[in-house]
């Protein structure tokens, strides 16, 4: 385990020299990647959300691709198409952007329903169907989408199935003006130099995987899930997606931390980005200027953490 911290080190410090003064944010999405899970970025343009996919794909060594959703995108778009060659007298499949290992999901509100659900199986089983045959991705497929949280018109809001695929919905937001500066002086960077490979991810993926986590803090997970099923203004509550991603996730930020065992403040440090967006909260509820992460805050401070 000692060499894996300075693998962590050295893709965070990769992405800071593209992307300044994100930190908290790397450190969510990096432990969302190692637990296998995907990201949601809510966030303003010009925050540097494709930037920053781009810049773990190159650090990684990995394929990436971007996908412009829009109204009229197809779930063939996406996925691809099996065409007849004329020549061997057979279908060949044309593999769409989908079949990548980080995949850029830019304003996926934008898209259709339909086109939005030809994503579902792929998030959560890692394989597309294509003319009945299914298709495995790779191990290290990752969803990272985005979507505009004020511009409304013209998109399809996304359903509940959907966003609890998600292990986690963050922002990056804007960076101080001392950040702003060190951007534009350091703009012309456009490219970086891999820190890792496909080995090294594995490694992080299977070390993250045995990092303790006693009972207590086990406990604590489920009860921090389950009370988001008991309040008032709240439809639907997180599910057990939820608490098994707030499980995994925390002990990929232990590792990153250097760390053999989960603390309560990892799980507390994450507990927002993997349970907020899960929960549907009434009409009523959010005119009174309540909101998930309002509600998750409130079940943070009334849960009893573990001693």
């Amino acid at each position: 385990m000692s060499n894996i911290p300075i693998t962590y080190k050295n893709i965070v410090n990769n992405l800071e020299e593209i992307i300044s003064g994100q930190t908290f944010a790397i450190r969510k999405l990096l432990a969302a990647f190692v637990s296998g899970g995907h990201v949601l970025l809510e966030d303003l343009p010009g925050t540097g959300k494709t930037t920053l996919a781009k810049a773990l794909a190159q650090s990684l060594r990995i394929t990436f691709h971007r996908i412009q959703f829009t109204p009229d995108l197809l779930p063939s778009d996406i996925l691809g198409v099996s065409i007849f060659n004329q020549k061997d007298k057979e279908f060949s499949l044309h593999k769409g952007p989908i079949f990548t290992e980080i995949l850029l999901a830019d304003e996926i509100n934008r898209a259709s329903p339909r086109t939005q659900s030809a994503l579902l199986e792929a998030m959560e089983e890692q394989q597309v169907s294509i003319d009945g045959i299914q298709h495995k991705l790779s191990e290290n497929f990752f969803v990272i989408a985005t979507q505009n949280p004020i511009e409304f018109h013209g998109t399809y809001p996304l359903p509940e199935a959907q966003m609890d695929r998600f292990a986690m919905r963050f922002s990056l937001g804007y960076v101080s003006a001392e950040e702003e500066v060190a951007i534009l002086t350091n703009q012309a960077i456009k490219t970086i130099t891999s820190c890792a490979n496909k080995t090294d991810i594995q490694l992080l993926k299977q070390t993250a995987q045995a990092i303790r986590i006693s009972e207590e803090l086990k406990y604590y997970i489920v009860n921090l899930v389950r009370a988001t099923r008991n309040i008032e203004g709240v439809q639907m509550g997180a599910s057990l997606r939820a608490a098994l991603t707030l499980m995994k996730t925390s002990q990929a930020l232990a590792l990153f931390d250097g760390m053999e065992f989960v603390t309560p403040e990892h799980i507390q440090e994450l507990a927002i980005p993997v349970i907020a967006h899960r929960l549907k909260v009434n009409s009523q509820t959010r005119f009174s200027g309540s909101d998930g992460e309002k509600i998750v805050q409130d079940i943070l401070r009334k849960v009893k953490v573990p001693v």
